[in-house]
């Protein structure tokens, strides 16, 4: 018998329909791989299993019996627990608060505080996760949140497991960590449904493999009877023949230079130079300090010592204003927490730190801003169904073109990428590579941060390795070999640790 049978699962967004029947079954002690681009309806199909979603037509059957989950505390009562995409937590609230919300432990009506951090401590010690429960959510990294909401949805004991992108923020340890969770929960008869873009992870991992494209079904395969290439195919409806579209660009003169840049307890004697038309791989473990450099490049922090230098011209970058003015944008690696603004529209967003070209005495001049915003949303293709269209209503891909045509509006002559296609598909990055391409090839400058090394050195012309917030190594495209990189990237962990650091 199925774990979980979906029939014809039918769901609309603004009369528009987004799941046109689709059919979904998950056995018991397995992972299913659910795939396909973003928009394809993977997320909300799983949103209606969760709760989140009421659908309109079709059928949910657990165990052989039809259910009805009208909420997220009625998933929870029939054994469903959820780790969301996107981060959920409350920012205000502590660790253990977060962990066991609406499950807290009481003693006479009131909450009981020792065992609530006992629980949370033991929690994550099985996870092998560590996090001082007492911290409020809002002081963690990206990384350490996603493995809160991790150890959320694993603490609920639940029977059948979504997980939308665990993995798309943690460290190469801590997705060990997580497969080796996913390998227990198999053998108590758990079944897992699985949702990733990393090819590598839905072949390590996955029993069955079940595609969605344009909120149908494509296929699904035994994942031994599947390759990447018709994986891929089935996805996107055609095959994608160069994955990164890398074009050998003419480098010009240094465009920036950084001299010994150092901020206490985030990055120590930076040195790096970057040149005109070049695409600058920046790689490193988490901690290692690339994020918290890039902050102090546009003017979120500000460094402790060094030098900055645009075009040879030293610089004080104190605000992001003043990284705009000079020429720098920033697409952060949180586009929903930091890089949009969830409730405006497409074009409200894009032209958010233009407006001045488009004012007039305090008045905004919207045929000349609504011109704009089309020749951008042409240029990126981003698949809307206006320019006023809410954001929060895109797909990942197409949120993360918005904020690229933001920072392109501003003409900047080096854009920084933070995790440039975290949570998209492969079709949405091959398009965001091909604009990548096209800006350098237009003189202009990249850095790009990544965690995912084929992409790293797929796009980039010449690699920096981080470790333990100090530079541990240079490599040129044409020297690029991943475990030398892999390498480079543990270069001071054993200097820190025997310092005691």
């Amino acid at each position: 018998m199925n774990l979980v049978e979906m029939t014809g699962m039918r769901k609309s967004f603004f009369g528009v329909e987004v799941l046109h029947g689709v059919d979904f079954k998950l056995k018991p002690g397995t992972v299913h791989a659910l795939m396909g681009e973003n928009g394809a309806g993977k997320s909300t199909l799983m949103k209606i299993l969760a709760g989140a979603h009421a659908s309109d037509g079709g059928e949910v059957k657990i165990d052989g019996q039809a259910v009805d989950i009208a909420s997220p505390s009625k998933a929870l009562a029939a054994g469903i627990a959820m780790i969301h995409q996107e981060l959920s937590g409350v920012a205000e609230m502590t660790v253990a608060e977060n962990v066991f919300l609406g499950r807290e432990p009481t003693v006479m009506g009131f909450l009981d505080k020792k065992k609530l951090h006992t629980m949370t401590e033991e929690t994550l010690r099985g996870l092998g996760i560590e996090i001082n429960p007492k911290v409020k959510m809002k002081h963690l990294r990206v990384a350490d949140q996603q493995m809160v909401e991790i150890a959320k949805a694993l603490s609920q004991n639940a029977r059948i497991v979504i997980m939308d992108e665990p993995t798309a923020t943690i460290t190469a340890t801590e997705v060990e960590n997580l497969f080796g969770i996913i390998e227990a929960l198999k053998t108590r008869g758990t079944g897992i449904i699985y949702i990733s873009h990393r090819m590598d992870e839905i072949f390590r991992i996955s029993d069955e493999i079940t595609v969605l494209r344009d909120g149908e079904n494509v296929s699904t395969w035994n994942a031994d009877e599947v390759n990447p290439d018709q994986l891929i195919k089935s996805m996107v409806g055609r095959e994608l023949t160069e994955q990164f579209p890398k074009v050998e660009a003419e480098l010009g003169e240094v465009a920036l230079e950084v001299e010994n840049l150092s901020r206490k307890k985030q990055y120590e004697n930076i040195s790096f130079f970057l040149r005109k038309g070049e695409i600058l791989g920046i790689v490193g473990l988490v901690g290692a300090g690339r994020t918290e450099l890039m902050h102090s490049l546009f003017g979120l922090t500000r460094p402790d010592r060094g030098k900055i230098r645009l075009f040879g011209e030293e610089v004080t970058i104190k605000s992001p204003r003043d990284a705009i003015s000079k020429g720098i944008a920033y697409v952060t690696e949180d586009r929903k927490g930091e890089g949009l603004v969830l409730p405006m529209g497409v074009d409200q967003n894009i032209t958010l730190p233009s407006l001045k070209l488009f004012t007039k005495a305090g008045i905004v001049q919207y045929i000349k801003e609504g011109v704009a915003v089309n020749e951008h949303i042409g240029a990126l293709q981003i698949k809307v169904q206006n320019k006023r269209q809410k954001v929060k209503a895109l797909s990942g891909g197409n949120q993360q073109k918005v904020v690229l045509a933001k920072w392109m509006l501003t003409e900047p002559k080096i854009i920084i990428l933070d995790e440039p296609t975290r949570g998209i598909d492969v079709g949405a990055k091959a398009e965001i590579y091909r604009i990548m391409c096209e800006y350098v090839a237009r003189g202009c400058s990249i850095i790009m941060v990544s965690t995912e090394m084929p992409e790293a050195m797929g796009m980039a012309d010449r690699i920096i390795v981080l470790s333990n917030q100090k530079i541990s190594g240079e490599i040129q495209r044409k020297d690029f070999l991943q475990e030398t990189i892999v390498q480079m990237q543990f270069e001071h962990m054993h200097s820190r640790k025997e310092a005691g650091q």
